[in-house]
């Protein structure tokens, strides 16, 4: 009997061990891919001794792996940029609703999805670039994103390929705020107006309009900050200094705002560690690390956004359609953009 005690005993603290060593981790999927990131991991770490464990990669990538684990996926959270990646993914039934009212009450309804399955950490805006040697002030004077279909801008403007989702979701909040019709004519003006194929990232449409290859271009915001902050190198930094940008739709819906966002996975190991991970990125420190860092925007409205990108302004009007319409409408703007020839 004295022996089975003993099992019995030895059992009970591997059993305790093994718990607390599966209670004091995070799995987190994430395609942002922010060296700076490492440190908010490593702070989280130390504060709650919660360690935080990594899979990076590609957002198709990541939702794919999900969906291939399926039941048996290791991952609490998956981490993304921009919302309609975070739409699909609750549109699977991956996501579970967060609970945490810290969390809820700090991000603005516009940056959840429905039923707070999913919130924003930061939000980035998309916006013209120009070259202020080519382009007149009078021209870019209170543009909106309607006014780039214009024949004027024929043979001037640059912006990515319709498979990258930062151009489905703004195509899909015009859907969102003027329908299908006036979107499509739109998307079919923007296309004649390519100065080239759709090609590269948003800094190569930054660099493009730098060296002259056009006019405008259509890219977020953090792009330059990462530019001029002289992290991509001189050259980049230089060719950033050569362009300005303008926020769109100043007298009208206001400039088009998507987020990274984050979602706790349906099946997740440690539900409790997510909400207070989640928790933690929402805090006043990791949210001015953010904007310093990668140069989005914060999701905390008293948070200053970093000095480089403040500069440009910060008291522009947002167009406040909610996020998950980006997803909503997603498929929608797919096709459009298919008809009217933006590859």
């Amino acid at each position: 009997m004295k022996y089975f005690y003993k099992l019995f005993f030895v059992a009970l603290l591997l059993f305790i061990f093994s718990y607390q060593s599966f209670a004091s981790e995070v799995n987190v999927y994430t395609s942002r891919h922010y060296d700076s990131d490492e440190s908010i991991y490593e702070d989280f770490t130390g504060l709650t001794g919660i360690k935080v464990n990594i899979i990076s990669g590609k957002g198709k990538a990541l939702m794919e792996r999900l969906r291939l684990e399926g039941k048996n996926s290791p991952a609490d959270l998956f981490i993304t940029s921009d919302a309609g990646n975070l739409w699909k993914i609750q549109k699977d039934g991956m996501f579970r609703e967060i609970l945490s009212e810290k969390i809820v009450k700090t991000v603005p309804d516009s940056a959840r999805g429905p039923n707070n399955e999913w919130v924003g950490i930061a939000k980035r805006s998309r916006v013209i670039f120009y070259n202020p040697e080519r382009v007149k002030d009078i021209e870019i004077m209170n543009i909106t994103y309607e006014d780039l279909a214009d024949p004027k801008w024929k043979g001037r403007l640059v912006v990515r390929s319709s498979g990258n989702i930062y151009n489905q979701s703004l195509v899909a909040s015009l859907i969102s705020n003027i329908g299908v019709e006036r979107t499509e004519k739109w998307a079919k003006g923007i296309v004649k107006n390519f100065a080239r194929k759709p090609q590269g990232n948003d800094r190569s449409q930054i660099l493009a309009v730098a060296n002259g290859e056009a006019d405008i271009a259509i890219a977020n915001t953090y792009y330059i900050g990462l530019m001029l902050s002289g992290e991509k190198g001189i050259d980049q930094k230089k060719a950033a200094e050569k362009v300005s940008l303008i926020f769109p739709g100043q007298t009208d819906d206001g400039t088009h705002i998507n987020i990274s966002g984050v979602g706790i996975l349906k099946n997740a190991p440690n539900p409790s560690n997510a909400e207070k991970f989640i928790e933690y990125l929402l805090t006043d420190k990791v949210q001015k690390h953010i904007v310093d860092n990668t140069y989005e925007y914060p999701i905390k409205s008293h948070i200053m956004p970093s000095k480089i990108i403040a500069k440009f302004g910060t008291n522009f009007k947002t167009d406040e359609t909610y996020a998950s319409d980006f997803g909503k409408y997603n498929s929608e703007a797919v096709r459009l953009m298919d008809r009217a020839g933006w590859r």
